[in-house]
């Protein structure tokens, strides 16, 4: 292959949207898990959610006026919600399928969504008793090959700002490892601990999402390792499960602050290099709208009428 070959070669990798590549992954995993793992996941509810998902995000183009409708987004917290939520109910599927979109955009500030929109759906699901999170039903085999895919898509679109997750992975890794050789636990314990599909999807597809994470390095650094020691607290200082959730949930309102003590490029999906993204318009009525759409979901369980 010839120079400038391999040149364009680069080039179209480096404009290729990272979230296609994520949404094969996802989508492939979620493929295998149902058809061969026999997760746990009701074919009703992942139709539900990934509908839902979809309705909602074009509602939402359509009412802040985007100029086109996109998918991919809804797509991802739509197959990651299938991966990890738990319900019996298709309507409580469905309810956090629609609040993870309309997070994206009644929650913002800066122009920016505040939560990762799976992130916050799971969180509210389970602060509400509606649902569980199901970390470990991967087996050995399909936990490495969907590694190796995740360390491939960092590898493949290095323009997604992968340096969070590198950040929060060598963090909470050395927390882990370091609290068990302080207290004397043999070296199973804390590798059993990451041995954790969960943790997969929480590192490359929610503390890494451009779009809620601090626009510079620095801030990325520093947000992954509030979030790792957040995790770490809530799981063996206050005794709960699911730590990451409540962690990036808890850390996520001071990604504004960050944005402003260290500053950089605000990320656009269209602009891989991180060139600034057109503004969003957001007026006072539209927010308004939306939260007469998003609260009654939250306090009632019902949408809005």
């Amino acid at each position: 292959m010839s120079s400038l070959s391999m040149a364009r070669a680069r080039e179209a990798a480096a404009s290729l949207d990272p979230r296609l590549y994520q949404i094969t992954m996802l989508a492939g995993l979620l493929s295998y898990g149902l058809l061969w793992l026999n997760f746990e996941v009701q074919p009703a509810n992942a139709t539900v959610i990934l509908a839902t998902a979809l309705a909602a995000q074009y509602a939402g183009t359509q009412l802040w006026g985007l100029p086109k409708f996109d998918p991919k987004s809804a797509l991802i917290s739509g197959l990651s919600l299938c991966l990890l939520l738990r319900t019996n109910s298709p309507i409580v599927a469905g309810m956090a399928a629609y609040l993870a979109i309309a997070s994206k955009f009644v929650l913002r500030l800066d122009d920016k969504h505040v939560f990762n929109p799976t992130n916050f759906a799971l969180v509210v699901m389970l602060s509400l008793g509606l649902g569980w999170v199901s970390p470990g039903q991967w087996g050995r085999e399909a936990y490495a090959a969907f590694l190796t895919a995740c360390l491939g898509g960092l590898v493949v679109n290095r323009a997604a700002r992968s340096d969070v997750t590198y950040g929060f992975l060598a963090t909470y890794i050395a927390l882990v490892m370091g609290r068990a050789l302080w207290l004397g636990d043999p070296l199973a314990i804390p590798l059993h601990h990451l041995h954790n599909g969960a943790l997969l999807i929480f590192a490359f597809f929610m503390i890494s999402d451009p779009k809620t994470t601090p626009n510079s390095r620095a801030g990325r650094m520093v947000f992954a390792a509030m979030v790792a020691l957040g995790a770490l607290f809530v799981q063996f200082g206050l005794y709960r499960p699911n730590g990451l959730l409540w962690a990036l949930v808890c850390c996520a309102p001071v990604v504004p602050l960050l944005d402003r003590l260290l500053t950089g490029t605000r990320y656009d999906w269209a602009l891989p290099h991180g060139t600034a993204a057109p503004r969003i318009r957001t007026t006072p009525a539209l927010v308004r709208i939306g939260a007469s759409a998003l609260i009654p979901t939250l306090f009632t369980g019902r949408g809005a009428r």
